[in-house]
């Protein structure tokens, strides 16, 4: 499944790339991610708690932070496994700054789902995957506001 969109921030590329660095704002503001621990430099453990429609369940797994350039653009991989299915998504970031002085979050990538997860969530990952994406900014953006 492929994976678009992107979101215009009031903040400056810098102010972003720190808040997106950070694990512990990472694990406070994306949904779902319960707990994230290092592993080393841009590699956590990830444990999460997900619900689609009626299929939930708990993961865990990795998400690494690669192909970084500073300010500018990354990739996100997270890689979750549980009873339910397995989860894998790549998603490429890019930082752009705009006219108005907003930086817009761009993002592309895909989303790979086996076992019941894929079966029952495949219906409607779509519409989840919007409102997760909308859900993370959502929380990016008051983060930010609160420094």
């Amino acid at each position: 499944m492929k994976i678009t969109g992107n979101q215009s921030i009031n903040a400056s590329p810098d102010i972003i790339w720190s808040k997106i660095l950070d694990p512990r704002v990472m694990e406070k503001i994306t949904p779902g991610i319960e707990e994230l621990e290092i592993i080393s430099e841009d590699h956590y453990t990830a444990i999460s708690k997900i619900k689609i429609g009626p299929v939930k369940g708990a993961f865990k797994g990795e998400l690494t932070i690669k192909d970084k350039v500073e300010n500018e653009s990354c990739v996100v991989v997270l890689d979750q496994k549980s009873k339910i299915g397995n989860a894998v998504a790549e998603i490429a970031m890019k930082l752009v700054v705009l006219d108005n002085g907003e930086t817009e979050v761009q993002y592309e990538g895909t989303a790979k789902m086996s076992g019941m997860l894929a079966t029952m969530g495949q219906r409607i990952i779509g519409g989840v995957i919007s409102t997760l994406s909308k859900q993370f900014f959502k929380a990016l953006e008051k983060e930010i506001e609160s420094d």
